[in-house]
């Protein structure tokens, strides 16, 4: 029979862990399965012939594919490219956190660069040396955030609802998408109307096929797109029916129409569709973020994106999705860093990821914070929900980091979202489309997902929506149904949206609209940074708000709360306590004790808490006493002082907020016989445990230590109003008087 192999039970817990969800697997560069450095990378290099590259990362112009084609021509600044190439790839890494070294010195350098040689200088680089380069390098000063709004009803109210409370929580931009195609042009409606009531100036998409997602754009029901893919091996082009040059085209194609656009790549993409060629996932990537610069386009969407998973798999997957970032900034890209797609199952890992991107700020930390439950997000399930909002201002509250996310009143968000319901119910009656009811608005305005929304008729909403997509219907007609019901103030906002669009500053590079409608662009908000003291800082009326967590509250007020009926004592003084001369336990109540102090931390009434500690103490037949410490509100030197006047030698020092010590006086103050030093794991129990110990301890009989459950939560909930009793008990505190007797009847 064999032996049965030992298992540690460590393990088995830590395979439990969601982090071990995960798969991961060591690299396969064969097959692209490795983030960097690939054996089958090439090195860096570039040779020009009378103004026309000839040999590019060790391709002659012979075997160039389309990529090498379109970036030699459209993306390498040939004039800086010599200088660049001959610049050692260390001594740019190093001008990149060094802040000495202005940005646009770094931009005109890394224009002549190569994929390879971008790829080689991130290289250099740690994770926190590239997020010393991304604080400098990203393009715009002003960070900010782009939400996603969605839901599996395509429910037109509900996302107008959210799309408003998504604007009213300060993101610069709200993306959606659908189910089923033929609901764009209602859910473009919808996202479109609720952002302009929550603040004017939102830039809205609608993440669908190209050909609808143009004539989205043509009919002024959006304003971006970052839905051109574009890829870093040929045959994955060919195979997405696109060239760089047909890319460029389309994104001259919404251009054209006032609607900026960014392009998408990420890191492992490629890999993904099997055609990686043995090439490194971060080359590749570089490859796409030279076609994306090659083609004009003003930004890009990457971070490894839906792919992200796939990098993670991988030993420095993160570090990599972080350089791809850095790469694009480098370039002079607007660059949305994903931080979208559900990267991991682990909490830690999933924050530890982020915080590559939110600590440094990029042009928009997340290419789509999910402003809905997990549940309703159409791209499939996002990294952050609706769920984690607090968690993210609490950070940018803890770091004065703006993460482009504004804490906000509930009021003003149900405000807000009833103002949007009832303006598409408007857009929607004058249309003559499929009507939103009071029942459905009513529900909208307070939902928390789709699965709080009734059903529509979805044949009626599809005939609408290609009757809005296929008809004469455009914004003009939106902002005439909001205006002649009443909502000038929206329509003023669309109005002027389409009139940015005519003007078309807001193209710019890294262009955004600010509450205003002034564009903060890297032309007239240029990242400015160059060490401390320079650059975006979180400060005035931005770090007011970012600071004014609705949960937060008035530490007075709350001190107010903990000391309740503070006009009068629970224990009238008798005598000057002297020392005991019997067997005795001495109870030492804290300066506030049953004074102003009338519940200790975790709410029981003090009256009760004596009363435990004593039934414990009777229990063993011996007499007791009760003093109060007037010197001291330390509970060591409180349970000491009483240990001193006890005629056995043995107290209880007990504070106000329910801290608990059994002392002795022959032990230093600091020593103790047992110490219960976290009051809210005590119940009553424990305290009549304690009383009975301690009486036992003054008899001389064999004592079992109080078992006392842990929590090791309470510091975390409870720290806060601690520190205010203990600041109220050490102002009670008089050095002069002495220790006084107590009279405490049975009050119950």
């Amino acid at each position: 029979m064999e032996d049965t192999p030992l298992r540690s039970k460590r393990f088995e817990k830590l395979a439990d862990r969601p982090v071990n969800k995960e798969t991961f697997i060591k690299p396969w560069p064969e097959q692209g399965l490795i983030v960097a450095d690939s054996p089958l990378d090439p090195a860096p290099s570039l040779r020009i012939e009378n103004g026309v590259v000839t040999e590019l990362d060790g391709v002659q112009q012979v075997d160039f594919d389309l990529i090498d084609h379109f970036i030699t021509r459209h993306a390498i600044n040939l004039e800086t490219a010599e200088r660049a190439m001959n610049t050692p790839s260390l001594q740019i890494a190093r001008m990149l956190v060094d802040i000495n070294v202005p940005r646009a010195e770094i931009l005109d350098l890394i224009g002549g660069c190569t994929p390879s040689k971008l790829v080689q200088i991130v290289g250099q680089m740690n994770v926190l040396e590239m997020m010393m380069g991304l604080a400098k390098m990203r393009a715009r000063r002003t960070t900010a955030n782009q939400a996603h709004v969605t839901n599996r009803k395509e429910n037109p109210a509900l996302l107008a609802a959210d799309a408003a409370e998504a604007a009213l929580r300060g993101f610069n931009e709200i993306e959606t998408t659908v189910g089923v195609t033929r609901y764009a042009p209602l859910n473009a409606l919808a996202v479109l109307v609720g952002s302009q009531t929550g603040c004017g100036g939102v830039l809205t998409q609608c993440a669908v096929e190209e050909a609808t997602n143009l004539r989205l754009g043509f009919k002024g029901l959006t304003s971006y797109s970052e839905t051109l893919s574009v890829y870093g091996s040929e045959k994955t082009f060919i195979d997405g029916d696109d060239t760089p040059w047909s890319k460029a085209f389309l994104a001259a194609a919404y251009a054209s129409r006032g609607v900026k656009a960014r392009y998408t790549s990420g890191t492992g993409a490629v890999a993904l569709m099997g055609h990686a060629d043995g090439k490194s996932m971060l080359y590749l990537e570089a490859r796409c973020l030279l076609v994306t610069r090659g083609a004009g386009c003003q930004g890009t969407q990457n971070g490894s994106i839906s792919c992200i998973a796939l990098p993670e798999s991988l030993p420095g997957g993160v570090r990599t999705v972080l350089a791809e970032n850095l790469i694009a900034a480098m370039l002079g890209l607007e660059v949305a860093t994903g931080n979208d797609a559900l990267a991991s199952h682990s909490e830690m890992r999933k924050s530890a990821k982020l915080m590559l991107q939110f600590i440094p700020g990029t042009d928009f930390i997340t290419s789509g914070y999910g402003a809905i439950p997990r549940y309703d997000n159409m791209f499939g399930g996002g990294d952050f929900d609706v769920s984690e909002l607090d968690d993210w201002c609490v950070l940018q509250h803890d770091m004065q980091i703006d993460g482009g996310i504004v804490p906000v009143e509930e009021k003003a968000v149900l405000q807000v979202r009833e103002r949007a319901v009832m303006a598409i119910k408007a857009v929607f009656e004058a249309l003559d489309f499929a009507p939103v009811s009071d029942s459905e608005a009513q529900a909208a305005i307070t939902a928390f997902s789709s699965a709080d929304m009734p059903d529509r008729d979805k044949v009626a909403d599809l005939e609408c929506a290609q009757k809005l997509l296929g008809g004469p219907l455009t914004v003009v007609d939106v902002i005439r149904a909001l205006a002649n019901a009443g909502y000038q103030d929206i329509a003023a906002n669309i109005f002027e949206l389409q009139r940015q669009r005519a003007i078309g500053d807001y193209l710019q590079p890294a262009g955004i609209f600010d509450d205003n409608f002034k564009v903060l662009s890297a032309l007239t908000d240029p990242n400015d940074y160059q060490g401390p003291g320079t650059g975006y800082r979180v400060e005035g009326q931005r770090w007011s708000a970012l600071q004014n967590l609705p949960q937060a509250r008035e530490p007075k007020a709350l001190l107010d709360q903990l000391t309740a009926d503070r006009e009068s004592s629970w224990f009238p003084e008798t005598q000057t306590a002297g020392p005991g001369d019997q067997p005795e336990i001495v109870i030492a109540v804290s300066p506030a004790f049953g004074a102003q102090i009338k519940r200790n931390i975790s709410g029981l009434d003090l009256r009760d808490v004596l009363a435990a500690l004593l039934k414990g103490v009777r229990e063993q037949g011996i007499a007791w006493r009760i003093v109060r410490i007037y010197r001291t509100a330390d509970c060591a030197f409180i349970g000491h002082a009483g240990a001193k006047l006890s005629g056995s030698g043995v107290a209880v020092g007990i504070q106000s907020k329910g801290t608990v010590v059994i002392h002795q006086r022959d032990l230093d103050p600091l020593e103790n016989l047992e110490l219960f030093p976290q009051a809210p794991n005590l119940d009553l129990r424990n305290y009549r445990q304690i009383g009975r110990n301690a009486a036992r301890y003054a008899l001389g009989k064999p004592v079992s230590p109080v078992a006392v459950n842990i929590d090791n939560t309470a510091r975390l909930r409870l720290i806060v109003q601690t520190t205010l009793l203990q600041h109220f008990e050490t102002q009670q505190i008089k050095p002069d008087q002495p220790a006084m007797e107590l009279n405490f009847s049975e009050w119950r």
